[in-house]
């Protein structure tokens, strides 16, 4: 295993975090420092963290019931999370496998098992969930025969086939397989109902200890772990591994997607409000989501009534993250030895980013890919930021691939949304600070990796 793999696993800090220990020289193995994260460590090695010896533990599961007004998240500047609710354990590492909504309750499975997780919630696998649902209107014969044949929610396709079982007369238990956004509340809308209450009582084969009171929670029992593992029945390879040959260009995201830098703008947005005396808006990450840098600097000026210029605000970003960029991000796990991978194919590669041309800039010759990619552009140049199709549209321009013969690789749904809207096909990459959204964006794209190394 890799060295910043191992330590992560061990829970000495996030990949990020552990790289820099490294490159400092803070870590020894075998007694002795190394500065390479991508050393090998093995079964006997002895590895040494800032002076504390690591051991690889095994991966934890924990069943959490749910209660409503918390929210489904590892994070969040304004509102209680369900990691909140965990006093006792630590909490470092660990993350809601699926998303339940604020008003939701019901079973939450939080797990440091990257690999269950995907499985549980691949749209490949159609793992079953089942939840409680109390609705405005009683269902008609109707009603339940087009839920359970499949309704139109506004999505391209229709939902798969689900059952339904009354349990009273606005009370149902209603069974689906798949992890859409709001899909229950849609399902509902989509006869003309709408939903008062729902819980989620089993997922996999897990089913809510109903001795658990709100808020409580559980490790798993060995049974219950097995079970979900069956249910996933592992990730499988990744389909994607073989279908690379049917693309003739890659685009990629940047933050998130092809380097781990999204840790860093949360820190840069906080240390820049502060200067104003303005704390960090729970909401501010989803509402700048996909905004070009010139568009974020808008929003930010408008929002928080700043006097500074829209090139003085962002020169003061560009300054606060020029550092950061250029000592401190390093590339998505794999993702360095996937581009080698792509080039030995002849795949042409490009960079399609929401960030600005200097920060692209550095972050490119701190880990010279600029020579790996045959066209860089930020959406400024295109003036329009992500959900819109059009950076991805004119990089495929500057490639000369038709949209239909490229690849597109994401970490959030605003991008994920720009690259089906250009017609591409969409690989979405699993990011820290998009773990809560992991069902939503599995459910989006055309393909999922928790690592690049999932296509070596």
């Amino acid at each position: 295993m890799r060295l910043d793999k191992f330590l992560a696993h061990a829970g000495a800090g996030s990949r990020s975090e552990v790289k820099q220990a490294v490159r400092k020289g803070q870590v020894l193995l075998n007694g002795t420092a190394v500065r390479d994260s991508a050393a090998q460590v093995g079964e006997r090695d002895q590895v040494v963290y800032r002076g504390t010896p690591m051991v690889l533990r095994g991966h934890r599961y924990y069943m959490l019931h749910k209660p409503a007004g918390v929210v489904t998240a590892t994070r969040d500047a304004r509102e209680k999370t369900v990691l909140d609710l965990l006093r006792d354990i630590p909490v470092k590492g660990l993350f809601p496998a699926g998303r339940l909504d604020k008003d939701t309750e019901g079973l939450l499975l939080l797990t440091d098992d990257g690999e269950l997780a995907h499985s549980l919630l691949s749209p490949r696998r159609h793992v079953e969930k089942t939840y409680q649902v109390t609705v405005q209107n009683p269902l008609s014969p109707e009603d339940i025969s087009r839920l359970e044949a499949g309704v139109d929610i506004g999505d391209k396709k229709p939902t798969l086939p689900a059952r339904v079982r009354v349990t009273g007369e606005k009370q149902i238990f209603l069974t689906v397989r798949e992890g859409r956004y709001h899909q229950i509340k849609r399902m509902l809308e989509a006869v003309d109902n709408q939903v008062l209450y729902l819980k989620r009582l089993s997922m996999g084969g897990l089913v809510l200890d109903d001795t658990l009171e709100k808020g409580a929670y559980r490790p798993l029992t060995i049974e219950e772990t097995e079970r979900l593992k069956r249910a996933g029945g592992g990730a499988g390879p990744n389909p994607l591994k073989e279908g690379l040959k049917d693309f003739k260009g890659i685009l990629f995201d940047l933050d998130g997607t092809l380097v781990d830098s999204m840790w860093m703008w949360r820190q840069i947005d906080i240390e820049y409000l502060s200067r104003f005396g303005i704390p960090l808006p729970g909401d501010l990450q989803k509402e700048i989501e996909g905004m070009s840098f010139s568009e974020t600097a808008a929003y930010f000026k408008k929002r928080f009534l700043l006097r500074d210029s829209l090139e003085t605000i962002k020169a003061d970003w560009n300054a606060m993250a020029a550092h950061k960029y250029g000592h401190e991000v390093f590339y998505k796990d794999g993702a360095e030895e996937f581009l080698s991978l792509c080039r030995q194919r002849n795949i042409r590669l490009g960079v399609a980013t929401s960030n600005s041309r200097e920060l692209v800039d550095i972050a490119a010759g701190a880990l010279s890919f600029q020579d790996r990619m045959d066209c860089i552009m930020t959406a400024c140049e295109v003036r329009k930021g992500k959900p819109a199709p059009d950076i991805y549209l004119a990089v495929a321009g500057r490639l000369g691939i038709a949209p239909e013969e490229c690849l597109v690789f994401e970490d959030i749904p605003a991008g994920i949304a720009a690259g089906k809207a250009a017609g591409m096909k969409v690989c979405a990459v699993a990011d820290e600070y998009s773990e809560d959204l992991r069902e939503e964006k599995a459910a989006m794209a055309d393909f999922y990796i928790d690592s690049y190394r999932e296509l070596l």
